[in-house]
């Protein structure tokens, strides 16, 4: 859509002195700008301008949808020219195709219709409400969010404001979730388990574990596992960050954890369920898993699962498998063969039509792993993607420290960074990684699936056109021009070992959802606090915030709120909920947590990621056993 070729006129007419106006289908809606104080900060309006003339549109929903997004893409792209914000901040493909325009127009629409409609937006949209008055015939605007902070702008995060009173009928419009509603939504994943002292091979070195899920997506991307080891010894803790639907993330949560354990296994065990298996006895059980009602399977492809799975043993009973692979070994071989098995099982006939379908969704789509294998001498983390595992460190002197068992694989590691360069001819540097992501395009630097960044474009070409339905099976296929020697992406994970000692108390796994919303110490703090029953309040800093003595008298009194015990008997739930409802002074904000929450589906995604996260609790009692035993 082509905007007036005078671009103040364009951008200052009506509501106020300050306005815009544009036609649509005839019809009219107003449009205007607003300039933050942040840098980088360009906020969005779109207000109806009748009631009645938006609730005709209803009747024309896509031509008001791609009214809505030319709109948005033409001030998108006239904000980067002049510099506002970065070009390709958004998420991929910003404002101009269905993924958003469904739900953002349709909300609007349905706003129109119970007299509420305000959409305002910072790089992601937000929501603010306008009411109409009957009397006077035009409309009057009640903000339900307030304006974005300098340090919101940049989490695309919002604070909440009362909700809207018309002022003609005295109604009020309900937008907030209650408190009982809050802690449905926050707790509807929730997970804790109790591990058995004993586990048959020697005494656990985990007590127990906490785990939940918050989607933004719809449905969720996040997948997370958790088992035990059977056949030899450990617990395997994993969590999986989707990306381009949940196809690669639920594979990957299903599968690798057996590829692992059957790496670790001795060769006289796999010769065992080898035999069961040539003479359909019953196979030795490798793992016992913990499960959420709510965690899904691929039922209808268990099947190539598990013979793939058997390939797997049958190639390592080939070779000298001895004792099984060291845990280092194991995590990095479990990692690329199930890799590969995704890439292989997306170009091989399969039985049927779905499995076909599920194989090519599963190699298009995307997932990182951060999986956590303890025993009871230490700790072993493989991390591919940008989700972490952080150990909280407890002092001599009580006071807490987190300790990094993972690293991020994207932009803002510099030896990711140049690791990914140097794989490619020195003409690439520049096109490799652009805007801090992979060809432009993707965040992480290594993941599962994603083949599209792995297969030669011949390859992508020959399979895609076998007749797939891709739009059925929601796979974007685009090669960006500057494909030119390919693989860029990989799956091999980064390992790392740590000795547990009696001070290591607790491990976080949790996707970048939660870390784009807190740092690792603010996490181990959360933790500590929930699992000591102790508050560690910093002291007050007023910083640049203008305050009086009743301001700061009201500052102290939040403080003492904070120090009444945790809602939440499960860490995982603190976290998110701290992550999605703490200010930018860092306090708990029920009315922002309320409105967050409050967002309709899909929406919500245009202001954070999903958050999965697991919390695992260790037996230090054991570890200061082998300390005193010098082993």
């Amino acid at each position: 859509m082509m905007g007036p070729s005078n671009e103040l006129e364009r951008l200052r007419l009506t509501i106020g002195a300050h306005q815009s106006q544009m036609t649509i289908s005839e019809r009219r809606i107003w449009c205007r700008p607003i300039t933050g104080k942040g840098k980088g900060v360009v906020l969005f309006n779109i207000v109806a301008c009748t009631r009645e003339e938006v609730g005709e549109l209803a009747g024309d929903g896509v031509a008001f949808r791609r009214s809505v997004i030319g709109w948005l893409g033409y001030r998108y792209k006239r904000s980067c020219e002049k510099g506002y914000i970065k070009k390709n901040s958004w998420p991929a493909a910003p404002v101009t195709g269905t993924e958003m325009s469904n739900s953002v127009s349709c909300w609007i629409l349905q706003c129109v219709k119970s007299r509420a409609v305000y959409l305002r937006g910072q790089r992601r949209l937000c929501s603010t409400c306008c009411c109409p008055d009957h009397t006077a015939g035009r409309w009057r605007r009640r903000s339900l969010l307030s304006c974005f902070s300098q340090k919101d702008a940049k989490r695309g995060i919002f604070n909440s404001r009362h909700s809207v009173r018309n002022s003609s009928t005295q109604e009020v419009l309900q937008f907030q979730l209650s408190p009982v509603q809050i802690n449905n939504v926050l707790r509807a994943n929730e997970q804790s388990t109790r591990i058995p002292e004993f586990d048959g091979k020697g005494v656990s070195s985990v007590l127990r574990f906490e785990s939940n899920q918050l989607p933004a997506n719809s449905p969720i991307e996040d997948r997370r596992s958790a088992a035990t080891c059977l056949q030899t010894k450990g617990m395997m803790f994993g969590v999986f960050d989707g990306h381009g639907g949940y196809s690669c993330a639920q594979a990957v949560s299903e599968r690798l954890l057996y590829y692992i354990a059957v790496a670790l296994m001795s060769e006289k065990d796999l010769q065992e369920i080898e035999s069961a298996m040539e003479n359909l006895k019953p196979v030795l059980p490798i793992l016992q898993w913990y499960k959420h009602p709510n965690d899904h399977n691929y039922r209808d492809s268990a099947s190539l699962y598990v013979d793939h799975l058997r390939v797997f043993w049958q190639e390592l009973l080939s070779n000298d498998h001895g004792e099984g692979l060291g845990t280092k070994d194991a995590l990095e071989y479990a990692f690329k063969r199930l890799d590969s098995d995704i890439s292989l099982e997306a170009q091989v006939p399969l039985d049927n039509d779905l499995m076909k379908n599920t194989a090519i969704q599963v190699a298009f789509a995307g997932s990182t792993a951060c999986v956590a294998h303890v025993d009871a001498e230490g700790i072993h983390v493989a991390n591919t993607g940008d989700s972490r595992a952080v150990l909280g460190v407890q002092e001599e002197d009580g006071s807490w420290s987190s300790l990094p068992l993972s690293y991020d694989h994207n932009a803002l590691n510099e030896a990711e960074l140049a690791r990914v360069r140097s794989q490619h001819p020195k003409s690439e540097e520049n096109s490799v990684v652009m805007d801090d992501r992979l060809l432009g395009l993707l965040m992480p630097f290594r993941a599962f699936g994603d083949v599209r960044f792995k297969w030669s474009k011949d390859l992508q070409e020959s399979i895609l056109e076998n007749g797939y339905d891709l739009e059925s099976l929601n796979i974007y296929h685009y090669t960006p021009p500057n494909y030119l020697t390919p693989p860029y992406l990989e799956v091999t994970p980064e390992v790392l070992y740590h000795r547990l000692r009696p001070k290591d108390k607790f491990l976080i796994l949790a996707s970048d959802g939660l870390w784009d919303m807190m740092s690792s110490d603010e996490a181990v703090k959360l933790v500590a606090e929930h699992l000591t029953g102790v508050q560690f309040q910093e002291r007050v800093a007023v910083g640049d915030r203008q305050i009086n003595l009743g301001q700061m008298q009201s500052l102290l009194l939040k403080r003492r709120a904070k120090a009444v015990p945790s809602l939440d008997l499960n860490a995982a739930t603190r976290l998110i909920r701290h992550a999605v409802g703490t200010n930018e002074y860092g306090e708990m904000d029920q009315e922002r947590l309320a409105t967050i929450l409050s967002l309709p589906e899909d929406l919500a995604r245009m202001y954070r990621d999903d958050i999965t996260v697991t919390v695992v609790y260790f037996n230090s009692d054991l570890f200061k056993r082998h300390e005193g035993h010098g082993s």
